[in-house]
Protein backbone atom coordinates (compact mmCIF):
# COMPACT_ATOMS: atom_id res chain seq x y z
CA UNK A 1 0.00 0.00 0.00
CA UNK A 2 2.70 2.33 0.15
CA UNK A 3 2.11 3.84 -3.39
CA UNK A 4 -1.80 4.54 -2.57
CA UNK A 5 -3.12 6.95 -0.14
CA UNK A 6 -2.95 6.08 3.48
CA UNK A 7 -5.95 4.72 5.39
CA UNK A 8 -7.36 6.59 8.46
CA UNK A 9 -9.12 4.34 11.19
CA UNK A 10 -11.21 5.05 14.00
CA UNK A 11 -12.18 3.51 17.12
CA UNK A 12 -15.66 1.04 16.56
CA UNK A 13 -18.15 3.03 18.88
CA UNK A 14 -20.21 -0.63 19.02
CA UNK A 15 -17.14 -3.36 19.30
CA UNK A 16 -19.56 -5.39 21.08
CA UNK A 17 -21.99 -6.05 18.67
CA UNK A 18 -21.76 -7.45 15.35
CA UNK A 19 -22.88 -5.16 12.58
CA UNK A 20 -22.91 -4.96 8.75
CA UNK A 21 -21.39 -1.32 7.23
CA UNK A 22 -21.50 -0.87 3.00
CA UNK A 23 -19.85 1.54 1.80
CA UNK A 24 -19.93 1.59 -2.11
CA UNK A 25 -18.05 4.23 -4.66
CA UNK A 26 -20.21 4.35 -7.77
CA UNK A 27 -17.68 6.08 -10.11
CA UNK A 28 -14.36 4.19 -9.64
CA UNK A 29 -12.00 4.44 -12.37
CA UNK A 30 -8.69 2.02 -12.91
CA UNK A 31 -6.88 1.42 -16.18
CA UNK A 32 -6.61 -1.73 -18.37
CA UNK A 33 -2.96 -3.25 -18.60
CA UNK A 34 -3.28 -4.06 -21.85
CA UNK A 35 -4.79 -1.56 -23.54
CA UNK A 36 -3.85 1.44 -21.22
CA UNK A 37 -7.89 2.12 -21.80
CA UNK A 38 -9.50 3.71 -18.73
CA UNK A 39 -12.12 0.67 -17.00
CA UNK A 40 -15.31 2.26 -15.44
CA UNK A 41 -17.22 0.21 -12.24
CA UNK A 42 -18.13 0.50 -9.10
CA UNK A 43 -16.72 -0.93 -6.11
CA UNK A 44 -18.77 -1.84 -2.84
CA UNK A 45 -17.38 -3.04 0.82
CA UNK A 46 -19.39 -4.39 2.84
CA UNK A 47 -17.27 -5.10 6.34
CA UNK A 48 -18.50 -6.20 9.84
CA UNK A 49 -15.88 -4.25 11.84
CA UNK A 50 -13.86 -5.49 14.75
CA UNK A 51 -11.74 -2.70 17.18
CA UNK A 52 -11.39 -0.35 14.14
CA UNK A 53 -13.79 1.22 11.51
CA UNK A 54 -12.64 2.87 8.08
CA UNK A 55 -12.40 6.71 7.82
CA UNK A 56 -14.57 7.12 4.06
CA UNK A 57 -12.46 10.41 3.45
CA UNK A 58 -9.14 8.51 3.28
CA UNK A 59 -10.61 5.54 1.77
CA UNK A 60 -12.16 7.69 -1.26
CA UNK A 61 -8.55 9.08 -1.74
CA UNK A 62 -7.42 5.46 -1.39
CA UNK A 63 -9.93 4.53 -3.64
CA UNK A 64 -8.52 7.40 -6.39
CA UNK A 65 -5.57 6.26 -6.11
CA UNK A 66 -6.25 3.49 -8.60
CA UNK A 67 -7.82 5.94 -11.13
CA UNK A 68 -4.15 5.68 -13.43
CA UNK A 69 -2.96 2.32 -12.08
CA UNK A 70 -2.60 -0.46 -14.81
CA UNK A 71 -4.61 -3.21 -12.98
CA UNK A 72 -6.84 -6.44 -14.07
CA UNK A 73 -9.85 -6.54 -12.22
CA UNK A 74 -9.42 -9.50 -9.97
CA UNK A 75 -6.09 -8.21 -8.38
CA UNK A 76 -7.56 -4.87 -8.19
CA UNK A 77 -10.44 -6.72 -6.46
CA UNK A 78 -7.91 -8.60 -4.07
CA UNK A 79 -5.24 -6.05 -3.67
CA UNK A 80 -8.42 -3.64 -1.98
CA UNK A 81 -9.17 -6.46 0.17
CA UNK A 82 -5.86 -7.12 1.42
CA UNK A 83 -5.32 -3.47 2.25
CA UNK A 84 -8.55 -3.00 4.08
CA UNK A 85 -8.09 -6.41 5.72
CA UNK A 86 -4.56 -5.65 7.14
CA UNK A 87 -5.12 -1.77 8.24
CA UNK A 88 -8.59 -2.56 9.90
CA UNK A 89 -8.55 -6.26 11.27
CA UNK A 90 -12.44 -6.94 10.69
CA UNK A 91 -14.56 -9.84 11.81
CA UNK A 92 -15.61 -9.80 8.40
CA UNK A 93 -15.01 -8.05 4.77
CA UNK A 94 -16.08 -8.48 1.13
CA UNK A 95 -15.34 -6.41 -1.40
CA UNK A 96 -17.03 -6.55 -5.00
CA UNK A 97 -16.26 -4.85 -8.06
CA UNK A 98 -18.66 -4.54 -11.28
CA UNK A 99 -17.34 -3.01 -14.09
CA UNK A 100 -18.71 -1.28 -17.27
CA UNK A 101 -19.18 -3.07 -20.19
CA UNK A 102 -16.25 -3.64 -22.55
CA UNK A 103 -16.99 -5.61 -25.97
CA UNK A 104 -20.32 -6.51 -24.59
CA UNK A 105 -18.79 -8.35 -21.26
CA UNK A 106 -19.80 -7.14 -17.94
CA UNK A 107 -17.40 -8.36 -15.24
CA UNK A 108 -18.28 -8.52 -11.57
CA UNK A 109 -15.55 -10.03 -9.12
CA UNK A 110 -15.39 -10.40 -5.13
CA UNK A 111 -13.09 -11.57 -2.49
CA UNK A 112 -14.14 -12.26 1.26
CA UNK A 113 -12.35 -12.32 4.00
CA UNK A 114 -13.35 -14.35 7.34
CA UNK A 115 -11.02 -13.62 10.86
CA UNK A 116 -11.64 -16.98 11.99
CA UNK A 117 -10.87 -18.53 8.30
CA UNK A 118 -7.51 -20.62 8.66
CA UNK A 119 -6.33 -19.33 5.60
CA UNK A 120 -6.85 -15.05 4.93
CA UNK A 121 -8.41 -13.43 3.42
CA UNK A 122 -10.50 -16.26 1.12
CA UNK A 123 -11.45 -15.73 -2.34
CA UNK A 124 -14.52 -17.64 -2.91
CA UNK A 125 -15.36 -19.00 -6.57
CA UNK A 126 -18.40 -17.76 -8.08
CA UNK A 127 -18.09 -20.24 -10.54
CA UNK A 128 -21.18 -22.40 -9.66
CA UNK A 129 -24.67 -20.45 -9.30
CA UNK A 130 -25.79 -22.40 -6.48
CA UNK A 131 -23.14 -21.26 -4.27
CA UNK A 132 -23.85 -17.61 -5.18
CA UNK A 133 -27.22 -17.74 -3.99
CA UNK A 134 -26.68 -19.66 -1.24
CA UNK A 135 -23.88 -17.64 0.42
CA UNK A 136 -26.41 -14.53 -0.65
CA UNK A 137 -29.39 -15.56 1.54
CA UNK A 138 -28.10 -13.56 4.68
CA UNK A 139 -24.74 -12.07 3.56
CA UNK A 140 -25.17 -9.76 6.31
CA UNK A 141 -25.60 -11.85 9.36
CA UNK A 142 -22.71 -12.66 11.49
CA UNK A 143 -23.15 -15.76 13.87
CA UNK A 144 -20.32 -15.54 16.86
CA UNK A 145 -19.24 -19.04 18.32
CA UNK A 146 -19.74 -19.41 21.73
CA UNK A 147 -16.38 -18.64 23.84
CA UNK A 148 -15.27 -15.52 21.25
Amino acid sequence: MSERAKLDLFDNPHPERDYCITIKCPEFTSVCPRTGQPDFGEITIEYCPDKLCIELKSLKFYLQSYRNKGIFYEALTNDILNDLCNNSKPRWMKVTSRFKPRGGIITEVFAEYKADSPAQPVLRSSAKGESIQRRRKHPRRMVRRAGK
